[in-house]
């Protein structure tokens, strides 16, 4: 993913030398990071595919729905959001396709209690495994640790994955549309809230805002480029005026401090996704400890 990144820049380079057009340079790289992101998300997804194929041959839909009526009773992150003072959703993950490691080691026995004990109005846990380091178990060792909501951030492409978000305790879900065909992802919102899990469906572009539908409890714009792994918190701020208002709107990715919250609240949004900030350091718990204490 890193040659992807040393691609564009090169494309950059060279255009810059040979072109003084803007116009053109900026068309041609946005036609590069596309086709990048096209990629990189085909094989994640295609990765994703084949784990969620191996897993069912391990443990049946069926075996899953009959450990349903075991799950914890559910709360709502929507709720939590909209009612809280600072709106943070903290991440717990270990290491991310850009960057690499982070944190190979954390503990989200450790970490993810000190991020509520600090004041988080929800949690996100990657469960990616092989892009993320994660894993279902970080949400199940979890779940009895806390009591605000947990959202299972993943590349759900399949129903199975929902059943296994509801048995190890998720509240939430992540549905990205830049990875889902628009039928698809209404078919997973809609058996989503069948199992009492809410839905935070993610967009990048104003070409998704088409995946909005009364099946979504909460709107989340990602600032990162799949393409380019280049984050503008801009992002949030340009979709902010074409999102309803009277959704729980969340920005993900690149709030890396205080003042950055309230210009998004300030803009309509309620839930502010911190993972990489937080995770960078010794002690995310304190850290977002600092972080809310400098949002008063």
């Amino acid at each position: 993913m890193r040659v992807h990144v040393f691609m564009i820049s090169k494309v950059i380079s060279i255009m810059h030398r040979k072109s003084s057009n803007r116009k053109s340079i900026s068309l041609i790289i946005n036609i590069k990071a596309n086709e990048l992101m096209k990629d990189i998300l085909s094989e994640i997804i295609a990765n994703k595919r084949f784990e969620v194929d191996l897993q069912k041959q391990a443990i049946s839909i069926e075996q899953l729905q009959e450990g349903i009526s075991e799950s914890p009773t559910p709360r709502s992150m929507k709720q939590a959001l909209a009612s809280s003072a600072s709106g943070i959703i903290a991440e717990f993950k270990r290491r991310s396709p850009s960057k690499g490691w982070i944190q190979e080691e954390a503990c989200p026995e450790e970490i993810v209690p000190s991020y509520a004990a600090a004041g988080a109005s929800a949690l996100s846990i990657l469960t990616d495994e092989k892009f993320f380091g994660g894993s279902l178990k970080d949400i199940r060792a979890t779940r009895p640790l806390v009591e605000i909501p947990i959202l299972r951030k993943d590349f759900i492409i399949d129903e199975y994955q929902l059943y296994q978000a509801k048995i190890v305790g998720a509240d939430a879900v992540l549905l990205i549309a830049a990875a889902l065909e628009l039928e698809k992802c209404n078919e997973l919102a809609e058996k989503a809230h069948s199992l009492g899990l809410e839905v935070l469906l993610e967009i990048h572009n104003t070409e998704e805002l088409s995946y909005i539908n009364k099946e979504i409890d909460m709107i989340g714009v990602n600032n990162r480029n799949l393409g380019t792994f280049f984050t503008d918190v801009e992002n949030s701020f340009r979709l902010a005026e074409q999102l309803p208002q009277d959704s729980v709107l969340v920005s993900e990715s690149g709030i890396s401090n205080p003042e950055i919250v309230k210009r998004l609240r300030t803009a309509g949004f309620r839930g502010f996704l911190i993972g990489e900030t937080l995770m960078k350091t010794e002690h995310p718990g304190e850290t977002l400890q600092n972080f809310l204490q400098a949002m008063q």
